[in-house]
């Protein structure tokens, strides 16, 4: 059963956005995984984890000559498990706030990545013991006015609005919706380097990080003379590991060996090598400071059933809003400058042909995704100020898309006989105008259907724009679902969404090849 639910979610890589469905079908067969884990563990010699590397240190910090040995304090902390319960640690990669399906899903024994204690993961997980006690802190631009967070949240009040940037579904996202509300924009980042990033390029006014990640980057080169941390420390909480429910055996044994880890100095010990070593840290050795949390409930929400549901739906439709709005300004810039350049390569100097050419084998041949970073991240080293994320969003859409768009466009041309140049000519026209009075209108009638089909990729693929902070329906979804853990529901509702946006466009390109078929025949 459970390879039946790898096998769908394979099939979802491929067939999105139907493919959402098979992952969302899937999880109907993900009951129990396996209730023997630790005798698993303990025959094959290795307890598989996940973790996310990507901006993840002093956590995980890479290592370039031993790619599966990385350095950083829970990855030296999980060796020290490792060897006192008898099996080696082996990372399995993951997206932050995907790990948790992930151990759902059974590809992995637990999740450990500065996972903090909350009862919305303890309804559905089992937490160990914990094993670092956190704190936030805030991150400014080092010419920034604001020294605390009072006077942030003043600021915001007095002018407009501050953008203050978190880890999505962090502990700071939680603490500044629950204490900051609407008296800022909250800017949520797939990574927390890359709210550190938007802070330092002027993109985000400030950043609440978990202490060990604020202290860690803001002594780098690329941040020291940049950004600073306030003095105070807020929104204390506990790092534990998360296990799937029925892995009881499992868990005691990792309780042991943190406990032992506490009770010797070891723990400290590492703790003092990365400077993360702190008097609350103390309160690891206390089970009472910790047992109350642990076994907290989720907190008495007296809004409604309905209300909630209403609340949830108007921010699938805000984010498909967003997802509508990318689309229908990137498209027809897309299409434009497209048009020019396949123009360009075929009728264009000699000169810039190669040029051309090369632009659109390097759009075609990097990743949407890579090219986004560059366009968010990179331009503001070489501008000297930083795009907004909506703005570069646009652009990264823009001109990825052209160069696909430049080759439908090229086939269109080509496929005009060159008869109707030369005829045109004969009229007297010059080529610009033949261009534009005969070439173009009847290449652009060949083109439509495969523009459309590409207009109804653009909508699924603006979900990568996330990756810049912009909340579109994807997004969104991730968000709730995993604020929620409602994933069924959401995605079924996010699946929908894309598909009542997609479908006029899928029918307007079905029609419109049955009638330039039938418009041939006669």
């Amino acid at each position: 059963m459970n390879r039946l639910a790898r096998y769908l979610n394979f099939l979802s890589v491929k067939l999105w956005p139907t493919g959402l469905l098979l992952v969302l079908i899937s999880g109907l067969f993900q009951t129990q995984v396996k209730s023997d884990s630790w005798d698993r563990i303990i025959k094959a010699g290795e307890i598989q984890f996940g973790t996310d590397m990507e901006g993840g240190a002093p956590y995980f910090i890479p290592n370039p000559l031993k790619s599966d040995l990385p350095s950083g304090f829970e990855a030296e902390f999980l060796r020290a498990i490792g060897d006192r319960i008898h099996a080696k640690p082996v990372l399995r990669q993951g997206q932050w706030d995907q790990l948790p399906q992930l151990l759902l899903r059974g590809d992995v024994d637990f999740i450990c990545n500065g996972f903090e204690l909350k009862p919305v993961l303890l309804q559905r997980f089992r937490a160990t013991r914990p094993y670092f006690r956190y704190r936030l802190a805030l991150m400014l631009p080092i010419n920034s006015g604001i020294s605390n967070f009072q006077q942030l949240l003043d600021q915001s009040k007095t002018g407009p609005k501050l953008r203050v940037g978190v880890l999505v579904n962090s502990a700071a996202d939680d603490f500044l919706v629950k204490n900051a509300g609407d008296r800022i924009t909250l800017v949520r980042f797939d990574g927390a380097t890359d709210a550190m990033l938007a802070t330092r390029n002027g993109q985000v006014d400030a950043t609440l990080q978990d202490e060990p990640a604020a202290t860690y980057y803001a002594a780098r080169p690329e941040f020291q003379s940049k950004l600073k941390i306030a003095s105070e420390r807020m929104g204390a909480g506990w790092y534990v590991i998360y296990l799937r429910k029925d892995d009881e055996k499992l868990a005691q044994e990792l309780d042991q060996a943190i406990a032992a880890m506490v009770k010797d100095g070891s723990l400290k010990t590492i703790y003092e090598k990365y400077n993360l070593w702190h008097e609350e840290q103390e309160l690891l050795a206390n089970p009472d400071a910790w047992h109350a949390d642990s076994s907290a409930e989720m907190p008495q929400d007296q809004v409604s059933d309905g209300a909630k549901r209403r609340g949830f739906a108007r921010l699938l439709l805000k984010a498909a809003t967003m997802t509508v709005f990318l689309s229908v300004v990137s498209m027809p810039l897309a299409m434009l400058i497209g048009l020019l350049v396949a123009l360009g390569r075929l009728y264009g100097p000699r000169l810039i042909q190669p040029f051309l050419a090369i632009y659109v084998e390097f759009l075609r041949g990097t990743p949407l995704m890579l090219q986004l970073f560059f366009i968010y991240f990179i331009t503001p080293e070489l501008l000297g100020f930083g795009l907004p994320a909506l703005l570069a969003s646009i652009i990264g859409l823009a001109l990825n898309y052209s160069a696909y768009e430049s080759e439908i466009y090229r086939a269109g041309l080509q496929a005009i006989p060159e008869g109707q140049m030369e005829a045109a000519l004969a009229l007297g026209m010059t080529r610009r105008q033949a261009l534009y009075r005969i070439i173009i209108p009847q290449a652009t009638r060949i083109v439509i259907p495969p523009v459309t089909n590409d207009f109804i990729a653009l909508f699924k693929d603006t979900s990568v724009c996330s990756v810049i902070t912009i909340v579109e329906l994807t997004k969104q979804y991730s968000i709730l679902a995993n604020s929620t853990l409602k994933v069924l529901e959401f995605g079924l509702a996010t699946s929908f969404l894309y598909l009542a946006m997609s479908w006029p466009l899928s029918w307007f390109a079905r029609y419109y090849e049955r009638r330039l078929e039938s418009e041939n025949e006669n």
